[in-house]
C-alpha cells in the first residue's frame, strides 16, 4: 500500500508542476499561488500545499519542470542532428518548433522568467533561472565551437558571441510570435 500512495503522490506532484509551469509562462512565477493551482487542479489548498513547503519551493520545482520540458522539446531532438553547424541549425529549428507548438501557453517559459527576474535581487529562484539560461547558452556555444573546429564557421568567429546573437534572435522570435501570432 505505501508504494501505491507514493506513486499517486508522484503523479499528483507531476500534474501540479505541469500546470504550474503552464500558468507561470503566462502569469509569471510570482503569479503562482497555492489557491490558483488548487482551483485549476480541483484540489484542496492543504492537499496541494503538502507537496511544497513554501512558495519558493513551488517556484523552484516549477523551474525544474520547465527545464526538463525544454530539454525534451528543444535540446534532445537536436542531439540526433549530429554536431557542428547541423546541430546549431537543429537547435534553432527545435526552439522555433517549440514556440509554434505552444509547448507553454505563454511562449518560452524561460523568456518569461528571465524578464520577470532579471532585475530582482539574487536568490534561489533567480539563480536557478540564470543557471538554466547559462546551460542553454553553453549548448549553443558548444555547437558553434564544433562548427568552427569542423571548418563550417570562419576561424575568426567568436562562438560565444554567435550563441549570444542566436539567442537574441530566438528570444525576439518568441516575443513576435506571441505578440503578433
Amino acid at each position: 500500500m505505501p508504494r501505491r500512495a507514493t506513486t499517486n503522490g508522484a503523479r499528483t506532484r507531476t500534474a501540479i508542476l505541469q500546470t504550474a509551469a503552464d500558468l507561470a509562462s503566462v502569469d509569471g512565477l510570482d503569479g503562482l499561488s497555492i489557491g490558483r493551482l488548487a482551483t485549476e487542479l480541483a484540489m484542496s489548498k492543504s492537499g496541494l500545499f503538502a507537496h511544497f513547503g513554501s512558495k519558493e519551493e513551488l517556484q523552484l520545482a516549477t523551474v525544474e519542470e520547465a527545464r526538463q520540458r525544454y530539454a525534451r522539446e528543444v535540446i534532445e531532438p537536436a542531439r540526433a542532428a549530429g554536431s557542428g553547424i547541423t546541430r546549431l541549425h537543429a537547435l534553432c529549428e527545435a526552439f522555433l518548433s517549440y514556440l509554434e507548438r505552444a509547448v507553454f501557453p505563454g511562449g518560452c517559459f524561460f523568456a518569461s522568467a528571465m524578464a520577470e527576474f532579471d532585475s530582482k535581487a539574487p536568490g534561489p529562484v533567480r539563480d536557478r533561472i540564470a543557471q538554466c539560461q547559462d546551460q542553454w547558452m553553453d549548448t549553443l556555444e558548444r555547437a558553434a565551437q564544433q562548427a568552427q573546429e569542423r571548418g563550417e564557421l570562419h576561424t575568426g568567429s567568436d562562438p560565444r558571441q554567435l550563441a549570444f546573437e542566436l539567442e537574441a534572435a530566438l528570444l525576439s522570435a518568441n516575443w513576435y510570435y506571441h505578440l503578433f501570432n
